[in-house]
């Protein structure tokens, strides 16, 4: 097949000069050209050693008789920017380093490209800008995942809600810092914690948002089988960057072997059921969504409701489990969930390697994949001192965790497009509740209120209008750390909210609350002491009551028509930049969050 890049070459006759001026030589410019394209940048530890695995690829091209060029899109970190505005970028970010990619990519023409990213926003920006990049090939390199750190038997809580107390992760840190507020522990330890929680690089060690992703970018068939979520100090990960490079060159040169030929519905669907499978993060609902819509196919927040029903939870990892995200490689990665979950999966879907999924699960078993997992697994046990089996970080299917998957969709005339639950993380005696609510139109008010002890048992708490239109749609992370490491409220009341959770989050915490409250959604119009019924199984959000009494559904229709009338939009937060594009044209959380022109 004649390459894209070469048919551009004819049409720009400025390009070989030009390429020639950065060092490249003549008979490079025929060969196929690769986009390495990167996250890399001193933001964060996802971040900061992204360029091993960038030149790592590079070497891998050119092996294999590609030519390189590499390109970054550096990304911020949600973690440094929480307890200040600068989150409220954080969503918005995602879309920009999406339209960035995209311009670096179909500027400078190529035939196909190797995408490296670890982190939050980074990698679905990656896996959204693979979507649009329609006429090169694509291959994604995940940054891995850091260690945990054995804490000081003297800073060695015993808190139920963590069940392996002596390692530490950095998602603790929000509990940690909620507790020194209230004056349980002291500044020393709380400094202990801070400084101990990131020991290496990588995407932070639970189940978040970066770890998902990552989990999700291989699941749809975008990445070599079993690369997603290393510890990012393997060598294992070093090699699987290579041969990524390698790939590149081979699929460059491949008749319909783009990423809208891989990437069908049925890849969606896949990863879906891993993501109920590790208990992933909520903000894959963002993510997932965009990304198929940028793939010209369509999933929503039901999407993922219908097929975590009745799927399997399977991994035993924070924040809803025991044990370190460092540990998923160590017993299978993503090809161990598979197997578990293989009776249910699309296993004729394409992949990178340019054989199916299920061709690419025999081929593990047939090379050893497993056992060299279990090689790690053994040091893993002897580095910590402690014993585990492969079994207690990956359950069999028939000794699940859950059997209703890790997501709820929750709708009612508090959120009649949607709103969601992780419920795998939420105490059971939230499940069913009627609570007064207690609204506040920015999570500072409501962090206060809930530190201070102005939040009683039973409120249904509110943080409304910071939803995307309304502030970016911001991780209300502190708030919802605060009440699920507080022992009364963490199973008494409910957070709800139109804006987001951190991956990280644990507790009674509903997000996506859609429409938002900027758009004159119901959650606008919740007055103190109204009702609100929550319903986890049966998929129920509602306001029930006003005043403490409850109401028939007629009588709140008519009450919310009268609020209505009264209520008045709130001026613009932002006015010019970034924040007023994304406010002016985001879609609803149910759909993903993109940009609508």
């Amino acid at each position: 097949m004649e390459l894209r890049s070469q048919k551009v070459r004819e049409l720009a006759p400025e390009m070989d000069p030009l390429r020639m001026g950065m060092g490249w030589k003549a008979e490079e410019l025929s060969k196929p050209q690769i986009i390495i394209e990167s996250t890399y940048g001193n933001s964060h530890p996802g971040s900061s050693h992204l360029n091993i695995f960038v030149e790592e690829a590079v070497k891998g091209v050119d092996e294999n008789g590609g030519k390189a060029a590499r390109y970054y899109a550096t990304d911020m970190c949600d973690g440094m920017s929480q307890g200040h505005d600068g989150i409220n970028y954080s969503l918005a970010h995602r879309d920009a380093i999406t339209n960035l990619v995209e311009a670096q990519a179909n500027a400078t023409t190529f035939d196909g490209g190797v995408f490296i990213a670890s982190c939050d926003k980074a990698m679905p920006a990656m896996l959204m800008s693979i979507g649009r990049l329609k006429e090169m090939s694509a291959i994604v390199v995940t940054g891995g995942v850091m260690e945990a750190t054995v804490v000081k038997p003297e800073y060695v809580e015993n808190d139920p809600g963590c069940k392996i107390n002596e390692l530490l992760t950095l998602e603790q840190i929000g509990k940690f810092s909620a507790q020194y507020e209230r004056g349980e522990i002291p500044e020393e330890q709380l400094r202990y914690y801070k400084h101990n929680a990131c020991p290496s690089c990588g995407a932070c060690s639970f189940i978040g948002t970066a770890s998902t992703m990552q989990i999700m970018a291989e699941a749809l068939g975008l990445a070599l089988p079993g690369s997603a979520l290393m510890p990012a100090t393997s060598p294992d990960l070093i090699e699987f960057a290579r041969e990524a490079g390698r790939q590149s060159v081979r699929l460059a040169k491949m008749e319909n072997m783009r990423p809208s030929d891989i990437v069908t519905i049925k890849s969606f669907e896949n990863a879906i059921l891993v993501h109920a499978a590790i208990s992933g993060s909520t903000n894959a609902l963002l993510h997932i969504p965009a990304i198929a819509h940028e793939l010209g196919i369509e999933i929503t927040g039901d999407t993922f409701d219908r097929i975590h029903k009745n799927a399997r939870y399977l991994l035993d990892v924070r924040p809803a489990g025991r044990w370190p995200a460092e540990c998923f490689y160590y017993a299978g990665g993503v090809p161990a969930i598979m197997e578990e979950i293989k009776d249910y999966l699309n296993l004729d879907v394409m992949t990178v390697t340019g054989k199916t999924l299920g061709e690419n699960l025999e081929d593990l078993k047939n090379k050893g994949f497993y056992q060299k997992c279990d090689k790690w697994l053994m040091e893993f046990n002897k580095r910590y001192n402690i014993n585990i089996t492969k079994e207690d970080i990956i359950r069999p299917y028939d000794k699940a965790i859950g059997t209703d998957g890790s997501i709820a969709i929750l709708r009612g005339n508090l959120a009649p497009e949607g709103a969601v639950i992780k419920h795998t993380a939420c105490p059971k005696e939230m499940f069913k509740a009627v609570l007064h609510a207690k609204p506040f139109d920015s999570e500072e008010e409501c962090l206060s209120a809930v530190l201070k002890h102005k939040v009683n048992k039973g409120d249904a708490v509110f943080i409304r209008y910071e939803g995307p239109k309304g502030s970016g749609m911001p991780e209300m992370f502190y708030t919802s750390e605060a009440i699920s490491s507080d022992k009364e409220l963490g199973k008494s009341i409910a957070l709800i909210t139109d804006g987001r959770f951190s991956g990280a989050s644990t507790g009674p915490v509903i997000g996506h609350c859609s429409p938002e409250a900027v758009d004159g959604g119901p959650i606008a119009l919740v007055e103190e002491d109204d009702l609100i019924e929550i319903d986890v199984m049966a998929r129920k959000l509602n306001i029930i009551g006003v005043k403490g009494e409850r109401k028939t559904p007629d009588e709140i229709d008519e009450i919310l028509k009268e609020r209505r009338k009264n209520w008045k939009p709130v001026a613009p937060k932002y006015t010019k930049g970034v924040m007023r594009l994304f406010s002016q044209h985001a879609a609803s959380p149910m759909k993903g969050a993109y940009l609508e022109y």
